[in-house]
């Protein structure tokens, strides 16, 4: 070979890695983000069961055992149950300012580990969501 055509084939497999880089990250990060649905599913048919058990929503995660489950990106999930808490004002809300839910609120603040209130925020906008009373789960760009 020659120093031309192996300048070649190295100039080849720098464009092949950086097409498969942001490929690869992307799939990580949708890995994750299914992973925060499936955990905030769960934690919702647990919270269901708890609420039709005792005909109350539990105060916190820590009530059904699951205080310590961090989303995959090392956060806690956030939870707050709306039948107990006075106003609307601490719900998660729509871009319309009307809150995502009547019965309790549960998410992951995702990647950037922070969120606020409205989903048109710029920190809740990677945020993984429990919306309409759980017939909506996932992220609130997708809301």
């Amino acid at each position: 070979m020659t120093l031309i055509e192996l300048g070649i084939v190295a100039g080849l497999v720098a464009v092949l890695l950086a097409l498969a880089l942001p490929l690869y990250g992307g799939w990580k990060d949708r890995v994750k983000i299914k992973q925060a649905q499936d955990d905030i599913i769960a934690m919702s048919m647990v919270i269901d069961a708890f609420h039709q058990d005792n005909g109350r929503f539990p105060a916190d995660l820590a009530e059904i055992r699951r205080g310590s489950v961090r989303d995959p990106w090392g956060n806690a999930y956030e939870y707050l149950d709306l039948t107990t808490t006075k106003g609307k004002g601490k719900a998660r809300k729509d871009h319309s300012l009307v809150p995502l839910n009547t019965d309790y609120d549960l998410y992951s603040k995702g990647r950037d580990g922070s969120s606020a209130g409205p989903l048109t925020a710029k920190a809740s906008r990677d945020d993984i969501l429990r919306a309409n009373n759980g017939r909506f789960v996932g992220p609130a760009d997708r809301y």
